[in-house]
């Protein structure tokens, strides 16, 4: 058994690495640089725990993990410590008292891993510990999480993470391991040179999460869409799954979190405008509490950790297709089934286009930022596969796991897959050509230009296409169009999808300095010479019905337990739960839902017989073997 295995199964109670684990873990451990690009929940943290341990029992000393977020640090450190492993952190909610201690421990390399912040670790005083360990040979190694932090291409850029180049000029010989979830070839060209990480290892995992269920719908009537969907999908008598609704806005939050809350579904509101004592007791029940719906700008997340979070709803479209993929992410980490929801229409695109254009950013970032947004709205748009359009988008080609090749239609169009686990793929869309509506609006974009001499907005142009005669168009003189009413046939739900359409190919802009007027592209030609068609899907109203697809917590142990062994786990879960609070730790932190599930399954009679369950390691099962067993010999 190699040391890697041994250190595995010992401490972590996991029999087998996953994917490139083992490569990456060896790479570091002989002191390689690498830059890691794995999905959430596919298990980057082992890729520096495993390599800080064995590095420490080697007699090479303490491990530094950078980490933009203290719920982060404190959750690791706590199973860390859990597993029996040497951890520490040193953030903002220590005392004076408890930081010196943990800097002592520091300096006489007492850890196995230190988690700090990138803004710490660029302190003089900090550095200063790190200069006296790395005299005595006691620098282990730096893993920098989070790393497209470094990018201002990346989704969350943090100028804090630019210094963290010091490590490399001051500490050549220690490995460097930069970690991330989200990055295009752009941002991770960018994080190799801003970390000077050009000898680095480039390690890529697959981007696909098989257990996350896509689905994405037209805005009509957003929070009676939410609520349905975590109605039918999330929620029952015995209460709801824990969930994240993201916002675009603070009021928006607010509202949300009030509205669900008052519908009978447990809310929490989260965004940069609450007190920070607010915002962190917030974080701390979602975190430690089950069956708790966090609503939330993109202020929360970055970090999180909560491996039972059951689904992640957007009211309003994400800034870029980095950020959705890392948003909904946070769903599922623990590979039980899990969904990802969006609701978004043509109001977001064109709001998300004038943040863009409005930015006080240079001319190539804005366009950089444009190119992503408009690989989201593709997404959104698709018909066909969204995870194969969504993994294609991260360069890969193979197929989803699961696939089935694509319909002779579908392929036609250019598809190859069908994953059967987003909405696309299970219940395939009916879709109608609006090739002939797209003609009539872009030439109508065109000639009331020409007729005006500027521009005109969405409904403007609906109204002349329909025919509808308001009192704008009829001041403007545009009831003369040649091009008004001649799309009367069509309603404004089947034009306003075609605009958005017309935006995801690039055939249309909106021009954010001119009163979000509707403008022509390069990319028009193409759809005005008939060389680009315009499919869309039918209005979701006269779309087939398609299934439920629950995922709720309490089916998801019904299908795969029963009898006894349910009734074992939802024992299990309470005694979990008593001992969380017991030690003020997330319930996951003790066992993860998944091992729950496996013990109550076996029902193992000896504490030999846990450490062949998944998430069961030596030192678990020395905390907690007896009680486990007390606990499934009860239930009969």
């Amino acid at each position: 058994m190699t040391e890697t295995v041994s250190i595995l199964r010992e401490v972590f109670g996991y029999q087998a690495l996953r994917g490139p684990q083992a490569d990456i873990i060896d790479h570091v451990i002989a002191g390689g640089d690498a830059l890691v690009l794995m999905p959430t929940g596919g298990g980057k943290s082992l890729c520096y725990q495993i390599p800080a341990i064995a590095r420490q029992r080697a007699g090479r000393g303490v491990a530094l993990v950078i980490s933009p977020l203290i719920a982060l640090m404190q959750d690791q450190v706590g199973a860390l410590h859990e597993v029996g492993v040497e951890a520490a952190f040193l953030n903002s909610t220590l005392s004076g008292e408890a930081a010196y201690e943990v800097e002592q421990r520091l300096r006489r390399a007492d850890l196995t891993l230190l988690y700090a912040a990138p803004e710490r670790v660029n302190t003089p005083r900090f550095l200063a510990l790190l200069d006296s360990l790395h005299a005595r040979g006691l620098l282990s190694l730096f893993a920098i999480d989070e790393a497209h932090c470094v990018s201002q291409w990346g989704h969350d850029f943090r100028p804090e993470y630019r210094a963290l180049t010091v490590l490399h000029e001051r500490y050549a010989q220690v490995p460097r391991l930069a970690l991330t979830a989200t990055a295009d070839d752009l941002t991770r060209a960018d994080i190799v040179e801003r970390l000077q990480l050009d000898g680095a290892r480039l390690f890529v995992s697959s981007f696909d999460r098989p257990n996350l269920r896509y689905t994405i719908v037209e805005k009509k009537d957003p929070f009676q869409q939410l609520l349905r969907f975590i109605q039918q999908e999330h929620a029952g008598d015995e209460g709801c799954d824990s969930g994240i609704v993201y916002c675009q806005s603070r009021k928006r939050v607010e509202e949300v979190a009030l509205r669900l809350t008052e519908a009978g579904l447990p809310a929490l509101p989260y965004h940069a405008g609450l007190d920070s004592e607010v915002r962190q007791r917030h974080q701390d029940r979602f975190l430690r509490e089950e069956g708790l719906i966090m609503v939330a700008t993109i202020a929360f997340g970055m970090g999180i950790d909560k491996p039972d979070v059951r689904f992640v709803a957007h009211l309003d479209m994400p800034k870029n297709i980095e950020s959705y993929y890392q948003e909904t992410g946070r769903a599922g980490r623990d590979g039980l089934p899990a969904n990802a929801w969006m609701c978004y229409g043509l109001q977001d695109v064109v709001q998300q286009r004038r943040m863009i254009d409005e930015s006080p950013a240079s001319e190539e970032f804005r366009q950089v930022m444009r190119g992503k947004l408009e690989a989201l709205l593709a997404l959104a748009e698709s018909i066909h596969c969204r995870r194969e359009r969504l993994l294609a988008y991260f360069g890969e080609s193979a197929a989803p796991a699961n696939a089935q090749p694509a319909e002779p239609e579908a392929a036609a169009a250019g598809a190859r897959w069908r994953c059967m686990n987003c909405d696309n793929c299970l219940t395939p869309a009916q879709v109608w050509d609006g090739t002939d509506a797209a003609l009539k609006l872009l030439s109508t974009v065109y000639r009331v230009q020409q007729h005006s001499g500027f521009g005109f907005g969405a409904g403007h142009v609906m109204d002349i296409v329909r025919g509808k005669a308001s009192e704008k168009v009829t001041q403007y003189g545009h009831t003369t169009l040649s091009t008004f009413g001649l799309g009367a046939n069509y309603s404004e739900p089947q034009l306003r999808g075609v605009l958005r359409q017309l935006l995801a190919v690039g055939a249309l802009a909106v021009d954010a300095q001119a009163f979000q007027t509707l403008q022509l592209t390069e990319g028009s030609r193409r759809v005005l010479k008939g060389q680009q068609p315009i499919l869309l899907r039918l209005p979701a109203r006269t779309a087939a019905p398609g299934g439920s697809g629950r995922t709720r917590r309490t089916t998801q142990a019904v299908h795969t337990l029963a009898g006894v062994a349910l009734a074992r786990y939802e024992a299990l879960k309470a005694w979990r739960g008593e001992v969380a609070r017991a030690h003020n730790l997330p319930a996951y932190v003790i066992f993860h839902d998944a091992t729950l599930q496996a013990i109550a399954q076996i029902g193992p009679d000896t504490e030999a017989a846990l450490l062949d369950i998944s998430g069961i390691g030596q030192q678990k099962r020395q905390a907690y073997g007896a009680e486990v067993l007390r606990v499934v010999a009860s239930v009969r």
